[in-house]
């Protein structure tokens, strides 16, 4: 299995994003993972289409896009014009999400769905043939430094089992939220393939060594 890790930006000092953009590519990471709040459907408001733009100007490597946002539908084609590569949207948002997930694929970019803690792996199954990603959060959504949820683990594996049977065994599967060695190493043995760490590599002296470590137990976990 190929896992893949993506620092969150989250975590990052917001008053230097170009440098932490830079700061995971150097690491080594896979791609970055941005997350999109609105202040509505998560008490919180980050980041806009600029700060997409930005890190498409100064990183080659890919932008993982999470809207966590009332509509997204609303504001997809702008987070894709400003260099988005996948656009992850939520089952639970007010929005037509399978038309939305269309509309992702032909702008160009990976649609992929996102599922709250308390939202049910099934929920998902209608979605799995439109999408590409599926990512499972693993704290509420709306602020980083959470702790890991560990009873979220069975959906992971759920998730997981829905997309073999939807003909889609290769599907990527993400989690996001108190991802470390040791809880990315228990999704992967759950079917994640996507780590999204925040604090634990943007609070790390040496992101590069982290990300090696947190890869090389990942890996170890999905043998």
């Amino acid at each position: 299995m190929n896992v893949k890790i993506l620092p969150s930006l989250l975590a990052a000092d917001i008053g230097n994003l170009e440098a932490a953009v830079r700061r995971a590519e150097s690491a080594g990471a896979d791609g970055l993972h941005l997350d999109i709040m609105d202040g509505v459907f998560v008490p919180n408001v980050s980041m806009g289409p600029a700060v997409v733009e930005m890190a498409r100007r100064c990183t080659g490597i890919s932008l993982n896009v999470h809207l966590m946002m009332i509509r997204p539908d609303q504001y997809a084609s702008r987070f894709i014009d400003a260099g988005a590569d996948s656009l992850l949207i939520h089952v639970e948002a007010q929005c037509d999400v399978a038309e939305t997930l269309a509309y992702i694929r032909k702008c160009g970019a990976r649609p992929g769905i996102a599922l709250n803690p308390g939202t049910s792996a099934g929920r998902a199954d209608p979605f799995l043939i439109a999408a590409d990603e599926v990512i499972c959060m693993t704290v509420e959504p709306g602020h980083g430094g959470q702790s890991f949820m560990r009873d979220v683990l069975p959906k992971i594996e759920a998730v997981r089992s829905a997309s073999i049977k939807a003909g889609k065994p290769e599907m990527d599967i993400l989690v996001d939220g108190g991802i470390d060695r040791n809880t990315g190493a228990d999704c992967v043995r759950r079917g994640a393939t996507v780590l999204v760490a925040g604090t634990s590599l943007y609070g790390a002296k040496d992101m590069s060594a982290e990300v090696q470590a947190l890869r090389e137990s990942a890996l170890a976990a999905s043998a």
